[in-house]
């Protein structure tokens, strides 16, 4: 099965010069972890993850009217809707991630979580294996 088969498609984005409130109020409106933050041709050029606002935004004391820039992640991992779901389970586990954003000639055409891959059973395994290397711990707790 390939990404493009269970990936969502209505993907809502922010650009660089948003505020970190109005990205956080698209989240909480849409019910969604995290927005992709691209250019005005739509490339992906970085994400940003409820984590990301609560760790390098309130934590760090970064004011909800300053750009989305200074607490997005830039290093973008991003899969092909053509890609095999069995890879992008392997990729979320490897780097630690719930969400990939898929991209398709340079511009992105949906989203894939975690979730999509769990609610699919013959899946079961791999998004359960991705999903405890997620939730493992990149470091020491403090």
């Amino acid at each position: 099965m390939k990404v493009r088969d269970v990936m969502s498609t209505h993907v809502s984005y922010a650009d660089l010069n948003s505020s970190i409130t109005d990205v956080a109020k698209k989240m909480r409106d849409l019910n969604v972890g995290s927005i992709p933050i691209c250019d005005q041709q739509q490339h992906p050029i970085g994400i940003v993850t409820d984590r990301d606002i609560v760790i390098r935004g309130v934590v760090e004391g970064v004011q909800g009217n300053e750009k989305v820039s200074k607490v997005m992640s830039g290093e973008l991992i991003s899969i092909s809707p053509d890609m095999h779901v069995h890879e992008a389970a392997r990729l979320m586990g490897d780097n630690q991630i719930r969400r990939l954003p898929v991209v398709e000639n340079g511009r992105i055409v949906g989203m894939v979580a975690i979730g999509d891959l769990a609610v699919q059973n013959i899946y079961e395994d791999e998004a359960g294996k991705a999903l405890s290397n997620i939730s493992t711990p990149s470091r020491p707790m403090m």
